[in-house]
Parts: structure tokens; sequence; C-alpha cells
């Protein structure tokens, strides 16, 4: 450990200085509040907004994609069933792919995209051979916005027959520790 202490989120932190430290989401949203700016959105957002509003610029809202209102489905589902644009990882549709392939079915980054990509000529059917298809292709990478499930995956690979409260101690460990002076798990 350095023996650096993280710094409290005042208006006098520097943006650098805020991106070096592991902040909760709650931390970054009361600080944004504190601050005047808008607290909501995924954990980079806001670490992006209040590092412009801690360098006195101005912060541009990211543009969402445009979202196709049209309508979604609903049971009963076949795997003939056209996927219609804009479709939702819905209910209905997590219903759907679990009586297929069971209570393991999780909508997770592929299939996100999967559905987000469809033009209107897919079907349930090929969104399962879809899903089957990307089973076999190991561990996926996790997005850097997940540090923490980042951090257990690799800590469980360089750890197998650890115990969770090793863990847990690791974790609080790495994350108090500035992000430059970070190394591997």
């Amino acid at each position: 450990m350095t023996g650096e202490k993280r710094p409290e989120l005042t208006d006098s932190l520097t943006s650098s200085e805020l991106r070096r430290w592991y902040w909760l989401k709650d931390e970054l949203s009361d600080f944004a509040r504190y601050l005047g700016i808008r607290a909501t959105g995924e954990k980079d957002l806001l670490t992006r907004r209040i590092a412009a509003k801690l360098d006195g610029i101005a912060f541009v809202e990211p543009q969402r994609a445009p979202r196709h209102a049209g309508q979604q489905l609903a049971a009963p589902l076949t795997a003939a069933t056209v996927i219609p644009v804009g479709q939702r990882c819905s209910q209905v549709v997590r219903a759907w792919f679990v009586d297929q392939v069971g209570p393991s079915f999780g909508f997770d980054g592929e299939m996100r995209a999967f559905f987000a990509g469809v033009d209107g000529m897919q079907t349930l059917g090929d969104a399962l051979e879809h899903y089957i298809s990307t089973r076999s292709q190991g561990a996926k990478p996790i997005d850097s916005q997940f540090e923490y499930n980042r951090f257990t995956r690799a800590w469980h690979e360089a750890n197998p027959t650890g115990a969770r409260s090793e863990l847990l101690n690791a974790w609080q460990e790495y994350r108090s520790r500035p992000t430059d002076q970070r190394g591997k798990v």
C-alpha cells in the first residue's frame, strides 16, 4: 500500500485526481448533485461530467441513438417469430429463451448487441442460434465500468481455492490505491 489517502470529493479536487481513485457510483452521484450538475447515467459518464465541471469546461452530453418505438413482442412466441426493429430484451423474450435453453439464459453483451442490430428480418430462431454459437467462445471481456467484476474474475483465476473473505479483503486493498499504483490482482 502506498500510504496515500483517497481525497475528499470537493470542488477543489482536480479532474486528474478524481480519475486516479475508485469511487462508488453513489458517491459520484452525490458529488454531481453537490456540484449542481446532472447526477444520472453510467459511472463512466458521471466521472466525465464531473471532471469537466472540475476543469471548468462545458460538458457535451452524448447523444442517444433514436429508439424505434415499434411494437414489442408478446407471447406466445415461437422460433419463427420475427423480431421487430427496436425490440427490447424484455421479460417475455427472456421467458421464451429460458424455455429453450434453461434458467442459465441471460441477456449478455452478445445478445444485447444482437437485438440492437436486428433489421426486422431476423427471427427468434436466429437469435437462439446466435446465443448457442456464442456460448463456446469462453470468458468474454468485462467492460471497464464493471471494475469489481473484472477484479473478481482475475482474483479467482489467480486464487482458485481462495475464500470469499480473502477476495473481499483483496478488493478493499486494491480499490484503496490510486489507479496508477494498482498492479495485477
